[in-house]
């Protein structure tokens, strides 16, 4: 199937979706984007994120040679380490995680500098203001993607990259179920000025940290430091000025169950009510967490319901397929959802651009994609599960086993070594 008869249509213009847009796009193969968002800054995306080797590699991959170099100048400094912290500030075990190890860099990039990066040069393929409602395929003609405005359009592959709520699989895979964990979080980012970093424990302005607290309380904290005075990076082509200018620390609080308090949805208390809800949460911890959440930028807070996917069997293999949270949703304790989303990014990109070459037939290229992703990422999926469930255990006898593990483990470099080479795997 070659020329222009072949055109790819992915809905969602996330992280998986563009990363998708820019492979085909640098190869050549007809791609739409159609986005809900009404604009590229319609949703908060200043979160920090860590791209892993393999992620690192599949966006490399994907992205044009100047945009790889312009995200890669963008990063900031890799962190050496991932420490487990207690609600008193002290050290459980520390893994060492260099910025260059045996599988490639570990980069700490900005959310928004990543999607900055991944809408460059997609003028004419990504379109907003686009809320995809259903579909309906021709078995020997198109597929056509109907939209809540009443447009259509028209391909011959239709990707979901639409995320957890995806429509896409709702239609699709009607049976795949994504099911509430329990857990709730309140997350939020305090912007590193001088006088901030200055009131702050050194401890909290270190590598990322996992903090472990009693009644299956838990907290994720990183920084992101942002270099250069305005934000540009790079010269000529691949000059990009980007939006974020200030360095931050990012928080994450979050308790399991409902008697934790922990409100379900964004919305149900302000911006105001969220910060004293947190500090109340943290009320007996160092009192270092309590001046982080004090200096926090208020309309930073937000409120996240922890869902995961149940894993599904193979389906028939069509013309419709799924990437990233949209058939693989996980939680975000093992930090490796948007590494994954951009592996299978490059793994479709790849076998698209072969079909589209005529080199293999497209049913191929689709199923083949699908049956590594299926087995990769719903491995991710039982991993970040267990993460999570170990972050929030509940009962005082097996938090305090599992503190004394840790420390434990502190005391022992090989099995250390074996954590991080789980990490470069993943």
């Amino acid at each position: 199937m070659v020329g222009s008869s072949f055109r790819v249509m992915v809905i969602g213009g996330g992280i998986g979706g563009l990363c998708l847009a820019q492979g085909l796009k640098k190869a050549g193969v007809p791609v739409s984007v159609f986005e809900r968002d009404q604009t590229p800054t319609s949703r908060l995306q200043g979160y920090r994120i860590h791209v892993s080797p393999r992620g690192a590699s599949a966006l490399r991959e994907c992205l044009p040679e100047g945009l790889w170099s312009a995200f890669e100048a963008s990063c900031g400094r890799a962190p050496h380490s991932f420490r487990f912290l207690t609600h008193r500030m002290q050290e459980l075990l520390r893994v060492a995680t260099p910025g260059d190890a045996p599988g490639g860099r570990h980069y700490s990039a900005s959310r928004a500098r990543l999607r900055q990066a991944l809408l460059e040069g997609l003028d004419g393929i990504l379109h907003f203001d686009r809320a995809f409602s259903r579909y309906e395929e021709e078995p020997d003609g198109p597929i056509r993607a109907f939209f809540d405005d009443g447009r259509t359009a028209e391909g011959n592959v239709l990707v979901g990259a639409d995320g957890g709520k995806s429509r896409v699989r709702n239609q699709f895979l009607p049976g795949a179920q994504r099911v509430d964990t329990g857990i709730r979080a309140i997350g939020g980012k305090v912007i590193l000025t001088d006088e901030v970093r200055s009131k702050l424990p050194p401890a909290l302005l270190e590598s990322p940290a996992l903090v472990r607290a009693p009644g299956g309380r838990a907290m994720f904290l990183a920084v992101q430091e942002i270099g250069g005075p305005d934000g540009s990076v790079l010269e000529g082509d691949a000059a990009l000025r980007f939006e974020d200018e200030s360095s931050y620390l990012m928080w994450a609080l979050s308790a399991r169950g409902d008697r934790s308090g922990f409100p379900s949805t964004h919305g149900e208390m302000s911006d105001e009510e969220l910060r004293a809800f947190a500090l109340r949460a943290c009320s007996g911890w160092h009192p270092g967490f309590s001046a982080m959440i004090q200096s926090s930028d208020p309309a930073s807070l937000s409120v996240i319901a922890v869902r995961t996917s149940v894993p599904v069997s193979p389906w028939p293999t069509g013309r419709i397929t799924l990437i990233g949270d949209a058939i693989h949703s996980m939680t975000p304790y093992r930090g490796i959802g948007g590494n994954v989303a951009l592996r299978d990014a490059a793994l479709l990109s790849h076998n698209l651009i072969a079909a589209h070459r005529a080199e293999i037939p497209l049913p191929l290229a689709i199923r083949d994609y699908e049956s590594a992703m299926l087995d990769y990422g719903f491995r991710a999926v039982r991993s970040s599960l267990r993460a999570a469930e170990q972050a929030h255990t509940t009962g005082a006898l097996a938090f305090r086993l599992g503190n004394l593990a840790f420390r434990a483990l502190n005391a022992i470099p090989p099995l250390k070594a074996r954590i991080l080479r789980q990490v470069d795997a993943d």
